[in-house]
């Protein structure tokens, strides 16, 4: 009997905290999403559009990413060795910290302060969020040069198709 509750128990957690591949592979945003408004390292305030449209023109790889997330950390110099290996990409860091001082703290601890770096001050539920159906991070998407989606969903640097997405829009 208790290993048969172990077994539920797991089997039920591994469930609720694992990711799950969402339903439907977006190809772009909606206008709730593109309005979600984010922080800057300087803390001021910016939209997802706005960002966006910094990189207009280029392919750009989002990370979502924070210092406490053990998989993101193990995953951390794998994204690095991908942003490396992808110099005319433009890297776009999307932190969930819970604070901003984690945010700031995080940047410092894991040498991220050159990159191009935002926190969602509002949480984890928000409408960029809700509508890319984030439920664990890491996560990355792979976004065109005319800001659509153009992968929707990996959950590792070392996807192949993270790079195979981006040969594709280079060429």
């Amino acid at each position: 009997m208790k290993k048969l509750f172990i077994f539920f128990m797991l089997g039920t957690f591994g469930t609720f905290y694992s990711q799950e591949v969402p339903k439907v592979l977006k190809t772009s945003f909606s206008k709730e999403a593109l309005q979600q408004k984010l922080e800057n390292e300087e803390g001021k305030s910016i939209t997802m559009q706005e960002i966006l449209n910094q990189h207009k023109g280029k392919v750009v790889v989002i990370d979502f990413w924070a210092g406490w997330c053990r998989d993101c950390l193990k995953a951390l110099p794998k994204a690095q060795e991908l942003e490396k290996n992808n110099p005319n990409i433009d890297f776009v860091f999307l932190s969930l910290e819970r604070s901003k001082e984690g945010f700031d703290k995080s940047l410092e601890r894991f040498d991220m302060k050159d990159k191009d770096n935002y926190w969602f001050a509002s949480g984890w539920k928000n409408d960029f969020n809700n509508y890319i159906d984030l439920n664990w991070i890491p996560r990355y998407m792979v976004i065109d040069q005319k800001s659509a989606i153009a992968k929707y969903y990996a959950i590792s640097p070392e996807d192949p198709e993270i790079q195979a997405t981006i040969n594709k829009l280079l060429q």
